[in-house]
């Protein structure tokens, strides 16, 4: 069998201001904090990591808060909306809570689903969808929502391009997906039986002009691979389509590799493991500055720069 990918294993986006960025996510949407750490690659800035209970891959929005930084600029290139799951039934409940929260929402039906589109307070576009699909989800008993209503993990993600050949050739014969139907100039993509959390959906238009990450914009969206092996696989053959993926960086809790696919949209693979509770105990997840040991020694520093951010789970 080719390597491939196994649906997604988080979604990285920019947001404005920490503190609303957090009471959002875990006030509003019941997530959890899993992990308060830093931007490695630009450490004067939080990386804030939402999840289920523990953290699983495939349950992780993280965002990078710049709140100097204008606007995301939609187009081609650029991934547009991130999708949770929420079970069957919770459709009602939450109309009720967005309601309640003085969030606008719409429905729209995609694909025979009926979904709740609205945007967080910094304008990046979600949804929630009804989905049963057995997921590895752990729900949070000090969440927000109830136990029955949590999100589910990510269900799916858009993102747009110029062009769809080059694109649906990596997709499937790069990293395993196949192609489904096309609905409004949407087609969905799927991995692993295309059940929830291993779809993606493209759009192609060629009249589209490049999207820029800015605030409320997503930055990339990484894929699961099981470990270091399948990674280094999946890496080859992304290589063996003319890109230039980078080389496998530690980013302590998974490794990460990254490279732009066709269309300009960034993409990485992140490893399974070894997760958020290797160095925090699983019941405190996200309560402390958790730096990567190599910034340790940098720590007054970066936590001298940092805005303080109020959090009680």
């Amino acid at each position: 069998m080719k390597p491939q990918v196994h649906g997604l294993h988080h979604i990285t986006a920019i947001a404005g201001d920490p503190q609303e960025n957090l009471d959002f996510y875990t006030k509003i949407l019941g997530l959890r904090l899993v992990k308060k750490s830093i931007n490695q690659d630009a450490p004067d800035t939080y990386h804030l990591f939402f999840a289920d209970k523990h953290g699983n891959p495939g349950t992780d929005l993280t965002f990078f808060p710049w709140p100097a930084m204008r606007k995301a600029q939609t187009g081609a290139g650029m991934a547009t909306e991130v999708t949770f799951a929420i079970p069957k039934g919770s459709l009602g409940y939450w109309k009720d809570r967005l309601n309640s929260n003085n969030i606008t929402f719409k429905e729209d039906t995609r694909f025979g689903d009926v979904h709740l589109v609205f945007e967080d307070p910094h304008g990046l576009q979600l949804t929630l969808t009804e989905s049963d699909d057995d997921r590895d989800v752990e729900p949070w008993e000090k969440s927000s929502v109830p136990e029955k209503h949590q999100l589910r993990g990510m269900h799916s993600t858009r993102f747009q391009v110029k062009e769809m050949k080059f694109t649906e050739v990596l997709l499937c014969d790069g990293l395993g997906f196949e192609k489904g139907a096309t609905e409004n100039g949407w087609t969905r993509f799927t991995v692993d039986g295309g059940t929830s959390g291993n779809m993606v959906e493209v759009k192609a238009d060629s009249s589209l002009g490049y999207g820029e990450w800015g605030t409320g914009g997503i930055h990339h969206i990484a894929w699961r691979v099981k470990d270091t092996q399948e990674e280094m696989e999946v890496r080859s053959r992304v290589m063996q389509f003319g890109l230039s993926p980078s080389p496998q960086i530690d980013r302590f809790w998974f490794k990460s590799v990254y490279f732009k696919e066709p269309g300009g949209v960034l993409f990485e693979l992140a490893t399974d493991g070894p997760g958020f509770d290797r160095d925090e105990d699983p019941e405190s997840l996200g309560e402390k500055l958790i730096l990567p040991p190599w910034y340790e020694d940098k720590r007054s520093v970066i936590e001298a720069g940092l805005p303080k951010l109020n959090y009680q789970p």
